[in-house]
This record gives structure tokens, sequence and C-alpha cells, in this order.
């Protein structure tokens, strides 16, 4: 890679970092945009005009997030309520199991200095051990958001609005500027481009709803607290490659210590949850996300990973479909791309 390209990458990462007040709408109502094209042209079908369907498509997403927060704002509230307390009496039952190594190890330390003949170590103040009252910081940042949830998901509904009231205008001007491809016109790649992206959310949504379904009724049978806000918390976070399941099973575990006594018990749910989210990976999701979406799952892991360090959560929710995008119009304007060669399976 020559000086200015690497120069060149560095500049748009800045700008994408510092400019995600901008850039994380315009993102995300990209991506909502094409899930909701195809009711558009639907409802042209029966003569509803483009604006008219955006404005109805908008305010019936607006309905679904209020009554979605509004039933989930009670059981979210308190579990956020109770993660001090769920903190702190899983680090008391972390210490007993620390406690046994602790005085094995503090008898071996004193058995070598028996045994050389130095003298007892001076012995300094110790540690102070955090209060059980803080959340830990990748829980805040899990939940936190670039620049509010709520000015996000304004803004990228009005973009949405704006995308579909305009029908196709904003494809026929993305194929203005791209090269003649391969094969194909412009707004072929445009709307295979589309057609992959939207055929990720709705696999992605409909594998994690079923995930969180399975983990709702095993999490109730293994007596779990509020196994279904811990289905509703799966289906958000499975959305989130790698880092969503990485937050799941560790909230499992510290959920799991704070709430059981017998190792068995502490054990099932993280060893559940990881089963399944192992096996919906490898076996159900290759057959349901189909060729289109055979990344390589060394660049997937690295585009999330940038994703999550530019934007946070909205970047790694993005990065995926992105990337598919990208691959995409490499494949279309060169038979023989390497990029796109790097970024299939």
């Amino acid at each position: 890679m020559s000086s200015l390209a690497i120069i060149a990458t560095v500049a748009a990462a800045v700008a994408l970092y510092f400019g995600q007040e901008v850039f994380v709408p315009v993102a995300l109502g990209l991506l909502f945009t094409a899930l909701f094209r195809p009711v558009v042209r639907v409802l042209s079908g029966i003569r509803i005009s483009p604006p008219v369907s955006a404005t109805l498509i908008v305010l019936v997403l607006v309905g679904l997030l209020g009554a979605g927060g509004y039933f989930l704002a009670g059981p979210v509230g308190n579990w956020v309520r109770e993660v001090p307390k769920t903190m702190s009496a899983a680090r008391g039952k972390i210490d007993k199991f620390r406690k046994p190594i602790k005085q094995v190890s503090q008898a071996v330390e004193k058995a070598q200095q028996e045994v050389t003949g130095g003298g007892q170590k001076p012995q300094g103040q110790p540690a102070q051990e955090s209060s059980g009252g803080g959340v830990p910081s990748f829980v805040g940042r899990v939940f936190a958001t670039t620049t509010g949830i709520l000015s996000t998901l304004l803004q990228t509904l009005v973009i949405v609005f704006l995308v579909l009231a305009t029908d196709n205008l904003l494809t026929r001007k993305i194929a203005l500027v791209l090269p003649k491809p391969a094969r194909g016109t412009p707004e072929d790649a445009v709307d295979e481009a589309e057609s992959v992206v939207r055929r990720y959310l709705v696999v992605t949504a409909l594998l994690a709803g079923g995930q969180g379904i399975v983990i709702a009724l095993i999490f109730m049978v293994l007596g779990m607290p509020s196994p279904m806000l811990w289905g509703v918390l799966t289906f958000v976070f499975e959305c989130l490659p790698y880092i969503g399941a990485l937050f799941m099973v560790a909230a499992v575990t510290v959920t799991a210590f704070a709430s059981f006594d017998g190792v068995g018990q502490i054990l099932l749910p993280p060893l559940a949850y990881i089963t399944i989210s192992t096996i919906q990976n490898n076996l159900i999701s290759p057959f349901a996300y189909g060729s289109g979406l055979r990344l390589n799952p060394l660049a997937v892991l690295i585009i999330v990973l940038i994703g999550w360090f530019l934007w946070g959560v909205a970047g790694a929710f993005v990065a995926v479909p992105l990337l598919a995008a990208v691959k995409i119009f490499a494949e279309r304007l060169d038979r023989q791309s390497r990029l796109a060669a790097l970024l299939a399976e």
C-alpha cells in the first residue's frame, strides 16, 4: 500500500470517528431504507405514492418503537437498578472461590521465605477493591450510543422517510458516480447490494429472535431470574456479531454467580448460552444467510472491531452489511476482483 493510500485511509477513519453524529444516522438510515424499499414498491403497485408510503412506514416504526419502549421500560429499568447488587453478590462469591487459592499461595510463599532465609517482606497497603456499586465500563460501552439514543433514532427515521419518499432517486444518483461494471448496469449493482443487505437484516432478526425464544425457555427451566428479559437481550445483542455474544456470556455468567450457590447451577446458564450460540452460528446461520453473505470470518471480525471502535454499537451493527455491499460492488466492477476474493469465505 502506498503512503498516499495509507494517509487517505487514516484521514477517512478520523473523519468517520469525529463525524459520527452525522454518519451514524446516515448509515442506519440507508440500511433500513434497503429493508423497507420493497414495501414502497408493493404499495406503489396499488397506486399509493412513495411519500405516502414512506409516511406510513415511519408511523408504523414509531408505533413499534414506542410500544417496545413502553413494555420494556419497567423490566430493563429494574435490571439496570439490580446490576450493582448483582455485581456485588457475584464478587463476594468469587472471593469465596479465590480464598482457598490465596491461602495456598501465601503458604507456599512463606515456605519459600523460610527455605531461602529471606526476611518477611514489608507489607504495603492492600490494594483497594473497587466498590460493588459501579457498573463495568464494558456494560456502559454496550448501552452507550454515539450521540444519544433518541437523537440517533430521530435522525435515522428522518433519513428513512426522505430516501423512501423520493423513490429511486438515491439509487439513480449512486449509479451516476459508479464506474461501468463488468456485468449489468450500475443500477443493477445498487439493487443487488440492497438485496444482500436486506437479506442480512431479515435473517439476522429471525435468527436472533429464534435464539432469544430458546434462551428464554431454557433459562426458565434453569431458574434464571427474568428469563423473558434475557430472551429480549439475546435478540438485541445477537444482532452485533461477536461482541454481542461476548457481552451476553459475561452478563449471564455474572448473574448466575449472583443467583446460585452450586458450581453446577452457576455453570449451566453460560454453558447453555454458548452451546446454543455455537449451534446457531455454525449450523443454522450458513444455511440461512446463503451464498450472498458468505464472508471471510477474519474480515468480518476485523470490520466489526473497527466499526465498534469508530461508532460503538451502531458501528458493530452496520459493519457486516457494509462489508457485504462492498463485496457485491467489487464483484460487479471486476470479475477478477482481488478485494472480492479477499472478502469471500
